[in-house]
């Protein structure tokens, strides 16, 4: 059953908005101010929210707002009710991100439609689109189709392939364009003036790279290499601010990748200031393990250069070789060249710090 927060401060017009959601198999959870909305939306995770704009404490715009900064809640459709129906007054809802408007008085049929068509939307955008050049392709042609935007986006997306230790792009660099990793694995690192290396993150099939510097409208801040011969689709800038300005299920999608990326990387930073080398090089192993897992391996096998290694761990090549070999005496790993056998995860991941 579908969970609906319904933010209405008129009791009568609540009331009678519940009992069509009900009828209707909705659950329904409701607020009778914008404050109230907000603290159940973050609190109750609804399917869709449908909120009045005119309200005391806090109004719908700023419900909105507010739980558009968010990204557990950002991705959240929402339906504005108003009494108004001025036309600036709908532009005001939509550019702050709002799917739907429905003016007071509407009947059963048009706000249970309204829903019904949202739902539905957001529904097949949660899809896990498959991570390959397929998926891609379905990603941006549900998008195209909610918004029409089949004129704006190129469907002839250009595919390069880069060879090993080839750059993506490097930093200082100026972006244009979204990359789509489709085969082959990409680091992205930072490098010192004595030219070493601090690799940031590690990028697999199925991945988005370069979304942070371009959605700040930055130069890059770190550089990106092919670790393996890769296949990259671009994405033109133009085509993939269209989908963020024309889609807001899309942008949220992107909100939550972004979320993700910066948390775990927070937590990276944080442990290379206080772990242990021992520590650091153990998670290392199960950060490659965790980015480049075939399901089809039955065994824990990683392949990195000892060089990319230390770019991870954040320490000398030499210290890290000695950190593995010690690691082999104690049965917690096999070494042959640049591939690596786990075989004790369940000892690395509690490496004692």
């Amino acid at each position: 059953m579908k969970k609906i927060l319904l933010i209405e401060d008129n009791h009568e017009i609540r009331e009678n908005t519940a009992e069509i959601l009900m009828l209707a198999n909705y659950e329904v959870v409701e607020a009778d101010n914008g404050r109230t909305g907000v603290d159940l939306a973050r609190k109750e995770h609804p399917d869709l929210i449908v909120c009045d704009i005119m309200m005391p404490q806090l109004d719908g715009y700023g419900v909105l707002h507010l739980l558009s900064k968010n990204p557990d809640t950002a991705g959240i459709p929402f339906i504005f009710l108003t009494a108004k129906s001025e036309k600036e007054d709908f532009r005001k809802g939509m550019n702050l991100g709002a799917d739907d408007y429905l003016t007071k008085p509407f009947d059963d049929v048009e706000l249970l439609d309204a829903i019904e068509i949202r739902l539905k939307k957001n529904e097949i955008l949660k899809t896990d689109f498959q991570k390959n050049v397929e998926g891609l392709n379905g990603f941006i042609e549900e998008a195209k189709g909610y918004e029409e935007l089949e004129k704006l986006i190129s469907d002839n997306r250009k595919l390069t392939t880069l060879k090993k230790k080839q750059f993506l792009f490097m930093e200082g660099n100026r972006p244009n364009a979204l990359y789509f990793l489709s085969k082959g694995k990409v680091k992205a690192f930072k490098s010192n003036e004595e030219g070493r290396e601090y690799i940031t993150n590690l990028y697999k099939e199925g991945d988005f790279i370069g979304y942070l510097d371009l959605l700040e409208d930055t130069t890059y801040r770190e550089s990106a290499m092919a670790m393996e011969e890769a296949e990259i689709y671009i994405i033109p800038r133009e085509d993939f601010f269209s989908l963020l300005d024309r889609n807001r299920d899309v942008a949220s999608k992107f909100i939550k990748i972004l979320s993700d990326n910066l948390a775990d990387r927070e937590e990276r930073l944080l442990k290379l200031a206080y772990n242990s080398v021992r520590k650091r090089v153990a998670e290392a192993l199960l950060l490659v393990d965790k980015q480049y897992e075939r399901e089809e391996h039955a065994t824990k096998q990683i392949s990195i250069s000892r060089e990319d290694l230390a770019s991870i761990v954040g320490a000398s090549k030499e210290t890290v070789i000695r950190t593995l070999a010690d690691f082999k005496d104690e049965k917690l790993i096999d070494s042959q060249g640049s591939r690596i056998t786990i075989l004790n995860l369940d000892k690395l991941s509690r490496m004692r710090n």
